[in-house]
């Protein structure tokens, strides 16, 4: 029996002895996700049970603009042929969503004879059927020829549009299974990206840490950053940078700047010449039409200053603590865009201030009336709550931000600088317990950077400390115990002073004095090492009982 003849029944119904036939397609179609295996699988069965000199499956593009032979069967290859959506009969079957039966191709209007004539293959008749779901027309069947040498009637339109219906249903489950396959895979590229990107975000700092920063992607990875770590000399070295462009480029750009600039500035360099190197080393690898906008400086706790060079970046703000508000415009151009710049080195002191940076995602963030934030917006917020600490300063400008439509990464950067004269910069109370000692050791070393102290003598000066409680411990209470020890270190621009507390009985001065060092024996040179160590001490009686062990350390002033 023929195809037709099993197709169709009678009166225009289905036959009976078509319907295994239908079972089997579907059958064999629903086993694949795989589209191209699809594809060739549908067109190779239609081709065979229509009896067709030639076959093809046309799939419409994502935006519907052109149809695409994903598959084809017989004597000329047509596959990846492309053609507009409504060109050719193809076209007209899918604009129309319904099946075209051309009994005699050279007589349609909407026949190309183009194949045939570089081909020599002689097209006779067409039939053409859309392939539908329930999001619309995704595409169409073209079989041409019967082999008899016959043409195609309505009965064989009846069999293709049949077999078009698990096929159509089959090349959109493989077709968003696909989709599903690159969605994922999108998505580990951008978890990976994103956790990357974290990975070079500084630890969060404790305490009177003079630098914090927030950022918050506009999407699931971020083009901004930012960075600051501490030099050996004292100073805080701080980047923030901000890429032009969206996606995984400007992400991985991203990493490939926050890296190169941490690289650079661990050198200490001066921030113009950090910025050039920067830039001539991005300017050879970065891709065309990308730049970053950049701001990378130091801060000097111990002389309360700031200095910096900035790449293309929105003005940095100087807020003082009386209201009064510094706009410090960028002096270069942006990095990545021509070798050899010059990068202008910025600076101000931040006596009573503190220095904000931040991405042009900030000021671009809009009310529901479509207006900026804009710089004047910034300040208003940042000022708002100026009596807060840094930190919670931040936070507050972030939840404002949040509350508007924010269309680009956000990303902040503040340095706070103390005021003039002598300020409480550490104090912790612990039990003259020796298990208590790491604590305090960690506290007075994290103030210690903050306060701008180099790494060599910052390990000095937590040592000598160190030293300093064990003996109150050891000898001034006698051993451990629940009585307390008091810590407090304070500053006035680069001199430090120490004052170690206790409720111990009142200890003989003269009694507290370097051992010599000539004695060969183990132990007791807590004193040698806070003598080594500070510039002067002394042990000063405490009113009410107790003594107080006064330290006093001068820095280093630092030339930049």
């Amino acid at each position: 029996m023929s195809s037709t003849a099993a197709a169709s029944a009678p009166g225009g119904g289905i036959s009976s002895d078509f319907l295994p036939v239908l079972a089997e397609v579907s059958q064999q179609l629903a086993v694949s996700v795989d589209l191209e295996q699809t594809l060739r699988e549908s067109v190779a069965f239609i081709t065979e049970h229509m009896r067709a000199e030639a076959a093809a499956v046309f799939m419409l593009s994502a935006d519907g603009s052109t149809l695409q032979c994903r598959a084809c069967v017989g004597p000329v290859d047509i596959h990846g042929l492309e053609i507009p959506a409504g060109a050719g009969i193809v076209g007209r079957t899918v604009a129309r969503r319904a099946c075209q039966l051309v009994r005699d191709a050279r007589n349609d209007p909407d026949f190309s004879a183009r194949v045939d004539a570089s081909t020599g293959f002689v097209t006779r008749s067409v039939l053409c059927t859309p392939l539908t779901t329930a999001q619309g027309v995704i595409g169409a069947i073209e079989i041409i020829n019967k082999r008899d040498g016959g043409l195609f009637d309505d009965a064989d339109r009846n069999t293709l549009r049949l077999l078009a219906a698990p096929t159509a249903l089959a090349l959109n489950i493989a077709r968003m299974a696909g989709e599903l396959v690159e969605k994922n895979r999108i998505q580990r590229e951008l978890s990976m990206a994103r956790r990357l990107q974290r990975s070079l975000l500084p630890r969060r700092r404790r305490g009177a840490y003079p630098v914090r920063a927030l950022n918050l992607p506009a999407q699931e990875i971020s083009g901004d950053f930012y960075d600051f770590f501490d030099l050996p000399d004292g100073r805080i070295a701080f980047t923030l940078g901000d890429v032009a462009g969206k996606g995984l480029d400007a992400a991985f750009l991203m990493v490939r700047c926050a890296s190169l600039l941490r690289w650079a500035g661990k050198e200490g360099l001066p921030p113009g010449n950090w910025l050039a190197r920067a830039n001539d080393e991005l300017r050879e690898a970065i891709p065309p039409g990308m730049f970053v906008c950049a701001v990378a400086g130091y801060y000097d706790p111990a002389r309360r200053e700031a200095t910096w060079a900035s790449a293309g970046f929105p003005p940095l703000l100087r807020i003082a603590t009386d209201g009064a508000v510094q706009r410090l415009p960028a002096e270069g151009p942006p990095l990545g865009i021509l070798a050899g710049m010059h990068f202008p080195e910025q600076r101000c002191d931040l006596v009573d201030a503190a220095l904000y940076l931040f991405s042009d995602g900030v000021t671009d963030v809009r009310d529901s009336s479509g207006h900026t934030l804009d710089i004047d917006g910034v300040e208003a917020l940042l000022t708002e709550h100026a009596e807060l600490p840094l930190e919670a300063r931040l936070r507050h400008l972030f939840r404002e931000l949040r509350t508007l439509r924010v269309t680009d990464d956000i990303t902040v950067l503040g340095i706070e600088g103390r005021p003039a004269g002598e300020q409480c910069v550490f104090a912790h109370d612990f039990p003259a317990q020796p298990g208590e000692l790491a604590t305090m050791r960690h506290g007075l070393g994290e103030a210690l950077s903050a306060a701008g102290v180099g790494t060599e003598l910052r390990q000095a000066l937590v040592l000598a400390i160190d030293e300093a409680a064990s003996n109150v411990i050891r000898h001034a209470y006698g051993g451990p115990c629940e009585r307390p020890i008091r810590l407090e270190v304070w500053q006035d621009g680069p001199a430090l002073r120490f004052d170690l507390i206790d409720r111990a009985p009142s200890a003989d001065p003269d009694r507290l004095r370097p051992r010599d060092l000539d004695e060969c024996r183990p132990g007791g040179l807590g004193v040698n090492i806070i003598d080594a160590t500070m510039d002067a001490w002394q042990l000063l009686p405490e009113p009410g009982g107790g003594n107080r062990l006064r330290m006093h350390k001068q820095l280093r002033p630092v030339v930049i």
